[in-house]
């Protein structure tokens, strides 16, 4: 390699890491409890154990009639099928006038999944973790910014893909006179820079898998909306503007899951709203159907089943392009493999904040006479930059 093309990858390597650094931890930072998310809120009281796959869930129509027992005057405005974490949740509303003033209207019960019992409400800790949990996943996923925080964090995966590439370039170059893993102690700097460039080359091949999914599920997102809006929307056009079915004259829920269960072999039910539903139809439960392996329940197929009559209505598969992304989210938190798995990813995680850090610590405690040379070159910035070896 020419010592024109190692500056221009230096180059790369240094303004790719100076722009995405501080964004690349506060996204490793939130990712360590998000990997782990379910299991602190079971330890924090917030549901019950998870059971094994395959355990029937109870009957959905004595839930319903417990929460409309619980609260007469109030709205049904969906289910959500907790399955991997043990519970159901039925969301009411005041009305649909109340939630579209305000969407904070709907609350919610939590009902346990295999007895079909109603749970307690979740104490003051167990709420505080939630809370915690899901500040953390916002922060990872948007940054309270919605679509523009979601294309900003895409391009820090994008930065992020970019210098690693280029890191892996420049590794050979600057590091052929050192065997590999060595760390050399003569300055607490060079020790910091072996360092670095060791975890740094050692877990090239998960940032990459982590950054390419991150920014995959970032842009997945705004994808399945607009296939929503689409799609979808056109599935529930016939009926728009009419005014929804009266709930006193739903059929069973449990007879209305079942035939979506035979509009979409194979797969089970991962959510379903009500008539009235912002995104749902007047007339139908609209159902989200699931995959029901580990990988395949990330794909969602919506269902459309007559809320008077039981009658399938319609369905519209999910686009080629949109599955391929689904399929990538697991990759990204390790949620696919088990406790074994996660542990993994949360390893990987410090590993990850320690190479982030030191390349904050390097650029820092460079050298004079290199902050020098980058002042007279224009070059401003936070960066991991590599050094030769002595």
């Amino acid at each position: 390699m020419t010592s024109g093309a190692l500056r221009g990858w230096r180059l790369v390597h240094r303004w790719t890491s100076l722009v995405s650094t501080l964004f690349l931890l506060m996204l490793c930072i939130t990712g360590l409890p998000l990997v782990l998310g379910d299991e602190i809120e079971h330890w924090a009281g917030g549901a019950p154990p998870a059971y094994a796959a395959g355990t029937a869930v109870h009957n959905l129509d004595k839930m319903v009639a417990h929460a409309h027992a619980r609260f007469p005057t109030e709205q049904l405005f969906s289910i959500v099928m907790a399955e991997d974490e043990g519970f159901v949740r039925v969301y009411l509303t005041p009305s649909w006038a109340a939630y579209g003033r305000d969407r904070g209207a709907a609350h919610w019960l939590d009902f346990d999944a295999r007895s079909g019992s109603a749970l307690s409400p979740h104490s003051r800790q167990a709420l505080r973790v939630e809370s915690i949990i899901a500040t953390a996943r916002t922060l990872h996923t948007d940054m309270f910014a919605a679509l523009p925080g979601r294309l900003t964090l895409a391009a820090m995966a994008i930065l992020l893909i970019l210098s690693l590439v280029s890191g892996t370039v420049i590794y050979g170059p600057f590091t052929r006179k050192l065997a590999f893993g060595a760390i050399r102690s003569s300055r607490s700097r060079t020790r910091w820079l072996d360092l670095h460039n060791l975890l740094g080359i050692a877990t090239v091949a998960w940032l990459l898998i982590v950054g390419a999914t991150g920014a995959m599920n970032e842009i997945t997102t705004p994808l399945f909306r607009n296939w929503q809006q689409n799609d979808v929307a056109a599935m529930l056009a016939p009926w728009r503007g009419q005014p929804p079915v009266d709930q006193p004259h739903f059929i069973s829920i449990n007879r209305a899951a079942a035939e979506a269960a035979r509009a979409a072999p194979g797969m089970t039910m991962a959510s379903m709203v009500f008539p009235g539903h912002p995104v749902g139809s007047p007339h139908h439960v609209l159902f989200w159907m699931r995959g029901e392996s580990a990988l395949s329940g990330r794909l969602l197929n919506p269902v459309l089943v007559d809320a008077r009559t039981g009658a399938f209505s319609g369905h519209v598969a999910m686009p080629f392009h949109l599955r391929l992304l689904q399929l990538c989210r697991p990759l990204h938190f390790g949620d696919y493999g088990g406790m074994p798995l996660k542990i993994l990813w949360e390893l990987l995680d410090v590993v990850t904040i320690v190479v982030l850090g030191s390349g904050l610590y390097l650029w820092i405690a460079r050298p004079r006479r290199e902050r020098a040379a980058a002042r007279a070159q224009g070059l401003h910035g936070a960066s991991p930059a590599m050094e030769p070896a002595e």
